[in-house]
């Protein structure tokens, strides 16, 4: 990266960037992140949780916890990661820009926590994964994830995980504590969709957010991968087979707090080539200032819209299916008979592939979350 200097300044490349001047987080804020959050908020017990949390991890300890066992960035450490953190609130217009912190964990990750300010946390093993231009939209994921406010939740979600399934004082019981943890994690990989989105907005560089992605899902081999073979891959995992294979992709992400890498890269590429993306970059996009006037029918209205395209263009065999039904499609059992067993009109033949399946079950998906920062990829 080009030294920062007075003479120099003007030439770093975020300079070269457009700037989106009081954009509001609706500009890049993914439906089903709108429609999770407000899932969860209306949720039983969790005005609970949140004001029992917010008591108990004040501000001040998640700041001390970080200044005494990581480096916090600044002009004279990790200078370079500090210059795109103030580009990125610079692009994306965020007044304060958030304390950053860097970590020492081989894992390649990055968060942002905080209850009443964000902290950026990145950790050692995703500064020497990534190239600058990669590290520029992961910086900006995180920022956005700072405009949106998401902070908080991401927080509560990883204390949830890590503390307070092993207690008793939380104030509800065990299978609302699940319910809680299930909900926010299904906000979150939501969540994950938006940032990814303020990442391109920040960086403007599609193919530097794939190999980012890519390097993220198969370490630093870049010579070895393909980005159009990677993008293939989410596109196979979408068709999935029969409706086994829907239940299981149901199974092994419910314990996860972040979206399949594969599918991350195909939805930011797929929204990279829509109309909303080229407005936002031609200057028009929602604005802060208008936030207060927003409906939230109209939010709730454009969050439906998207379900229902989803279900449409789903190649999903158990989106099919939930088309066919809204679309009144007929002999509803032969059709649940031939896609749970994947043989078609043969379903009742020797049934020796239904059972094999059945038998071997779902493979037992591993759990991120562990202490700390957990495992799970990096951006969130």
């Amino acid at each position: 990266m080009t030294e920062h200097s007075h003479e120099s300044h003007e030439n770093v490349p975020s300079r070269q960037r457009r700037r989106f001047a009081g954009i509001s987080s609706r500009a890049y804020e993914h439906p089903a992140d709108r429609s999770a959050l407000v899932a969860l908020r209306k949720l039983s017990g969790f005005d609970t949780v949140f004001k029992t949390l917010s008591g108990l991890l004040p501000e001040r300890s998640l700041r001390l916890l970080f200044l005494s066992d990581s480096v916090r960035v600044s002009d004279a450490q990790f200078a370079h990661l500090n210059d795109m953190l103030r580009d990125a609130c610079y692009i994306l217009d965020l007044e304060k820009v958030p304390p950053m912190y860097v970590t020492q964990d081989p894992q390649p990750n990055a968060m942002c926590i905080g209850l009443d300010e964000p902290i950026i946390v990145v950790t050692t093993g995703l500064v020497e994964l990534l190239d600058e231009e990669e590290m520029r939209a992961v910086v900006g994921h995180e920022v956005g994830h700072a405009l949106s406010g998401h902070a908080v939740y991401r927080t509560i979600l990883l204390f949830l995980t890590n503390i307070a399934l092993k207690v008793a004082w939380i104030p509800l019981g065990n299978v609302a504590i699940m319910a809680i943890v299930t909900a926010l994690r299904e906000w979150f990989r939501k969540s994950e969709l938006s940032a990814d989105r303020a990442g391109l907005l920040v960086g403007q560089d599609l193919r530097a957010s794939m190999r980012g992605l890519m390097k993220i899902a198969g370490g630093n081999h870049l010579h070895e991968m393909n980005v159009d073979a990677f993008l293939a891959q989410a596109d196979e995992y979408e068709k999935g087979g029969d409706l086994r294979d829907s239940v299981l992709k149901i199974l092994n992400l419910l314990p996860r707090s972040h979206p399949f890498t594969t599918v991350r890269a195909a939805e930011l590429k797929k929204w990279s080539e829509t109309r909303d993306y080229q407005r936002i970059m031609d200057g028009h996009y929602p604005r802060r200032d208008e936030d207060k006037d927003t409906s939230v029918t109209d939010s709730f209205r454009e969050s439906a819209a998207h379900y229902a395209d989803t279900v449409r263009t789903s190649k999903d065999p158990l989106m099919k299916l939930v088309g066919d039904i809204a679309g009144g499609a007929g002999d509803l059992g032969g059709k649940l008979r031939d896609k749970f067993t994947g043989q078609g009109g043969s379903a009742g033949k020797g049934g020796a592939t239904g059972g094999s399946a059945d038998s071997a079950g779902p493979e037992e998906p591993r759990n991120p979350d562990g202490p700390g920062t957990g495992s799970e990829p990096a951006g969130s």
